[in-house]
């Protein structure tokens, strides 16, 4: 009767064992994939551009309370002079960029769903990267980005780019658009 009852007891409780163990696989799975996310937005500098620079005893350092959120909005640069040819300027904190495409600033990478990049789903994300379009099929990537090169990343890479961007915390700030050059035709 004790074995029969240990039997029930065991085929009963092996789909709940099975569901607790698909969970700890995946949080694992997912706890891994953020893990080379982070490696891959560390090794691939974009903290660069797109973390705000504060002044410290050692130098301008990336404000890690700011951590990816883009060219920040309260900071106005005064309009360059956009002159024909094969020059680039940039900010002394490295967000914001202008040369014959106009004025790009580096975009809001943190999951806050009005001011970053909360409501693009993974396959926006890789698109955007594969094909240079903001998400995936809107106005061109603008330089110094290298879309390029992150698109040459496999799909495992970039979904776990992705899976770390939407890991990290949430940071209101709203991005100035972009600016074409003097004459130029608007982005979209």
């Amino acid at each position: 009767m004790k074995n029969k009852r240990m039997f029930i007891l065991a085929v009963l409780g092996l789909p709940f064992a099975g569901l607790i163990m698909a969970a700890v696989s995946h949080k694992q799975v997912t706890s891994d994939r953020i893990a080379r996310g982070q490696y891959l937005v560390v090794y691939g500098g974009c903290n660069d551009c797109h973390t705000p620079l504060q002044m410290t005893a050692q130098g301008p350092v990336p404000d890690m309370k700011r951590m990816l959120s883009g060219h920040p909005e309260t900071l106005q640069l005064p309009p360059p002079e956009l002159k024909e040819g094969p020059w680039f300027a940039k900010t002394a904190g490295m967000t914001a960029w202008a040369g014959p495409w106009g004025i790009s600033y580096a975009p809001n990478l943190t999951p806050d769903v009005e001011t970053g990049m909360g409501i693009w789903t993974e396959a926006m994300f890789i698109s955007a990267m594969r094909t240079g379009r903001h998400m995936g099929s809107g106005r061109e990537i603008l330089p110094p980005m290298p879309w390029r090169n992150v698109g040459q990343l496999s799909d495992e890479d970039l979904k776990a780019v992705y899976a770390y961007l939407k890991s990290i915390p949430a940071i209101r700030n709203s991005v100035p658009r972009p600016s074409p050059p003097p004459g130029g035709a608007a982005f979209e």
